[in-house]
Formats: structure tokens, C-alpha cells, sequence
């Protein structure tokens, strides 16, 4: 098949609309539902972020994709029974696939709510089961097991989107797209990022990555790789913790990728975990009820009769010392950067959140202020070199 007829493009206007390839077959079929374009652009870059992943890292490797930017991107590593809790997997028997995408889907479940997603292995039927309680669009894989096919296709009244891929496809090296008529080619961006290369260069006086750090520094950086840009990606454990996307200013991405990480690790609050919720919540609700609740107006979402409904009885809400002090408890936090820090106070806001390891093109005429802030807080921080605009 060279080409696929889709119901509309961007919006339900925009008609009609296609995926097609120049040469040879579509490397790629839908089993179930009817993909979108948003759909088809969120399930490539999606996989091709995890494919990278898997490459790099040796473990299965999960993303959660929204709007042709990830919400999350994780690596096949157990939970821990916090994880467990609150990524609302207690009781499931997880695989390292599982595992990579309760992980993707938990680190920002707000973004991620109708999600597609990408996976860099043979989705399982412990796979399945994680996906089928959440809300989301679609899921792309280079295959699906009978029982793990089985039970996604139930998913959205038998409309769930399933796309397997070719694992052993290779595009051209020369990629093109239009923009109001007129043709854009450039040659794809090739690079590797799991180069020991990429930390050659550290100007910090504390030049110490841990092992651990520099696996969630390349998984950082390949996540960038397919974000809007400005961004940055917090990274802990073998998974994105906050990713800033399509911001025009850098520091905007490093508050907006620092607040998603705090709300993370404000999800693993004892008094968070045991919010008093009735029985029966859904997931939504309870997601949005934990990002409220945590927030700097929980006084006010408490006071509203709506929210009130979702709880046995009034919990008592963390002040604001409370979450500072937890938040300062963060550590081992690394930080990416898709180009260059322009100032320290990325640096500021980044140490605020944990981060203890930093890669980041470099090259800005304040790199001295930013080497500075670094040492102030005995940040390790490598210069890669790259640049990772993605548009």
C-alpha cells in the first residue's frame, strides 16, 4: 500500500487528506481504528523517539505522545511500590514494556490524557492492560501479541487506533515538507546521542556524572530530539519527570518542565498518597484532583462544592512550607537542554527542582554565568556541542 486516505487533516476543515510514500510501500498498518494526521505525526515521532531509546539504553523503551510533542518517555525499569501507587499499578503484574509506559503515561498523566502512544517492542499482554484503563487515542508497536491485540481493540467501543510498524524501515536521507506551497528538504538529523563524546567536554569544577545520570541525560537528550522546540526535559530514574515543550523562551521551558517535575514528586507525598477519595473515582478526576490539590490555589479548589464530591471528607491541604519542604528533598535530577542556557537563572530554576547533572549545547556569551551558578551548587554540566531544534 503507498498511500492512506484520512478522514480530514489538522482540523475537520482541512479535507482531503493523506499519508502517502514516494517509493516502495508504506511501511506501516493499521489494525484497528482510523488514525487522524495528528494521529499518524504524534505515532512516528513517537516511535522513532523510542526506537532511539531502545538503541541507546538496551531496555524497551515507552512514550507518551501529545500534540507532536512527548508527555512522557520512560525506560523499562521496575517501580518501586511509591510508583506503583501512584501511577495506579498496585497490584499488576508488570512486564519491562509495562513498566516503560506506566512510567511515560504516570510522569505527567494531566498531559498525557488522550495520548498516543509508542512502544519499541512487541506489545505484551501486561502492556494491554496498562493501556486499557487510561484514555488515549492510539498506540503504535512493530507488533501486538493475539491476547494483547485483543484486548486493545475493545478499547473506545472497538475504535481504538492500532498501527504496527515495520521495525526494519529505514526513510530516505533527505526529508521534505511544504509550508503555504513552498517545499522545506533538509537531511534528517542522524545523530546519535548516546556518544561517551557528548560528556567529553565539562567546564564545571564538579565534572562527576553517575552512571544513572548519564543514562537519564541520553534519554533526556533523545527526547528532545523529537520535542517542540525551546525545551528541556528534567529526567530521574530512566524516565522524563517534566518535559517543556514550544516555548520561545528558554527559561519559560525550564519553569514549565520544573513545575510538571515538582507536581511528580508532590505525587509521592505521604498526606498526597492518601487523599481520602471515594470510592469508585475515576481516573481523570482523581489526576486532576491530586494536580489542584497540590497546587498554590488548593484552598480555593477545596472551597468549590465540585471538587468536594470526589472526597470522603475535607483533607487537609499541604501549606506552602509543606511543599517546599518536600520539594527540597528532590535529588539526583538531571536536566537537558535542546540549545544552549542563555543565562543562570535556567541554572537557578533547574536547582530549585533537584537537578544535579546538566547537558546543554553551549556556546551562549553568558556561558561564564552559567559555569558559575553551576559551581555555586556543585552542578556537574557538559557541554555536548548540539543543538536539537525540532519544528
Amino acid at each position: 500500500m503507498k498511500e492512506l486516505e484520512l478522514k480530514y487533516g489538522c482540523n475537520p476543515n482541512q479535507q482531503p487528506s493523506r499519508i502517502w510514500i514516494e517509493r516502495g510501500e508504506l511501511p506501516l498498518e493499521v489494525l484497528n481504528g482510523r488514525p487522524g494526521y495528528i494521529n499518524f505525526l504524534d505515532a512516528l515521532n513517537g516511535w522513532q523517539l523510542v526506537s532511539e531509546l531502545k538503541a541507546a539504553c538496551g531496555l524497551p523503551a515507552a512514550a507518551s505522545f501529545k500534540h507532536v510533542s512527548p508527555a512522557g518517555a520512560a525506560l523499562g525499569l521496575p517501580l518501586d511500590d511509591t510508583l506503583r501507587h501512584i501511577y495506579f499499578t498496585p497490584d499488576t503484574p508488570l512486564s519491562p514494556l509495562a513498566c516503560a509506559y506506566a512510567r511515560a503515561r504516570g510522569a505527567d498523566r494531566m498531559s498525557s490524557y488522550g495520548d498516543f502512544i509508542a512502544l519499541s517492542d512487541v506489545c505484551d499482554e501486561s502492556t494491554a492492560r496498562i493501556i486499557g484503563p487510561e484514555v488515549s487515542d492510539g498506540v503504535i508497536a512493530p507488533g501486538f501479541t493475539p491476547e494483547a491485540l485483543a484486548l486493545l481493540k475493545a478499547k473506545r467501543r472497538g475504535t481504538y487506533s492500532i498501527i504496527c510498524i515495520d521495525p526494519a524501515y529505514t526513510p530516505d536521507p533527505i526529508e521534505r515538507k511544504q509550508v503555504f506551497g513552498i517545499t522545506f528538504e533538509q537531511a534528517r538529523n542522524h545523530l546519535r546521542l548516546d556518544s561517551p563524546e557528548l560528556f567529553a567536554h565539562i567546564p564545571t569544577r564538579n565534572q562527576s556524572f553517575t552512571p544513572e545520570a548519564r543514562r537519564d541525560l541520553v534519554l533526556a537528550l533523545i527526547t528532545l530530539k523529537y520535542t517542540q522546540s525551546n525545551s528541556v526535559c528534567y529526567a530521574k530514574d530512566g524516565q522524563a519527570i517534566g518535559i517543556g515543550a514550544g516555548q520561545q523562551s528558554r527559561i519559560h521551558c525550564t519553569r514549565l518542565a520544573g513545575q510538571k517535575a515538582d507536581t511528580w514528586w508532590l505525587r509521592q507525598h505521604p498526606r498526597v498518597m492518601n487523599l481520602p477519595f471515594v470510592e469508585g473515582i475515576r481516573r481523570a478526576d482523581r489526576d486532576n484532583c491530586i494536580d489542584l490539590f497540590i497546587g498554590d490555589d488548593h484552598d480555593d479548589v477545596l472551597a468549590e462544592g465540585a471538587w468536594q464530591q470526589f472526597f470522603r471528607h475535607r483533607p487537609e491541604p499541604l501549606t506552602a512550607e509543606e511543599r517546599r519542604e518536600w520539594i527540597a528533598r528532590q535529588r539526583g535530577v538531571s536536566l537537558g537542554s535542546d540549545a544552549f542556557f542563555p543565562f543562570g537563572d535556567n541554572i537557578e530554576r533547574a536547582h530549585r527542582s533537584g537537578v544535579q547533572f546538566i547537558a546543554q549545547a553551549g556556546g551562549s556569551v553568558r556561558d561564564d554565568h552559567v559555569i558559575a551558578t553551576c559551581d555555586k551548587y556543585d552542578i556537574a554540566m557538559a557541554f555536548t556541542g548540539v543543538r536539537l531544534f525540532h519544528h
